[in-house]
């Protein structure tokens, strides 16, 4: 049975759904940030399919990335309301907004200048087994966009309507 007020589809999910020729397809591809470290694979596309738009992308994190925190002592990344959020095993996935990564066809890398790796490292991350719920995205761009950050925007969907896929 589908669910009526899911808008956000794996592409993989959609058989009739293929990007468009003048994009890249960079399933497959690496992603990097500012500094050019290593934040892991583009492992899917998240499309909005009212509005045939790629949203988001979802990246399985590098294995130097995933160790990189548990050198750390703390299990708990954040505490948003009272509510801690502690990593489980297979929490190896985030997804990243397209409109804040440039696409370098000729190397096939994906680069997230706006985003530090230490961001990266304590995002709230999710198991592809359970996808992710309006709750995690919201996390997950208050975490990339600060309530102070110019980037960001407290009107949600304004926010996610406004970002296109970037064709560099």
């Amino acid at each position: 049975m589908e669910n009526k007020d899911k808008n956000l589809y794996k592409l993989d999910e959609l058989s009739n759904y293929k990007i468009a020729s003048d994009y890249s397809d960079v399933r497959g591809w690496k992603i990097v940030d500012a500094e050019n470290h290593t934040i892991g694979k583009i492992d899917n596309l998240w499309v909005n399919k009212d509005m045939k738009r790629v949203v988001y992308l979802d990246v399985k994190l590098d294995k130097g990335l995933l160790d990189d925190h548990h050198n750390e002592v703390r299990d708990v990344i954040a505490n948003d309301n009272g509510k801690e959020f502690i990593y489980k095993e297979g929490d190896s996935h985030i997804i990243i907004p397209i409109g804040s990564v440039n696409i370098n066809k000729d190397t096939k890398t994906v680069m997230a200048n706006s985003i530090g790796y230490d961001t990266f490292r304590n995002t709230s991350r999710y198991n592809t087994q359970n996808n992710f719920d309006r709750e995690y995205e919201r996390r997950v761009m208050k975490s990339y966009y600060p309530e102070n950050d110019p980037n960001y925007d407290s009107d949600d969907d304004a926010f996610y309507n406004r970002r296109e896929f970037d064709n560099h």
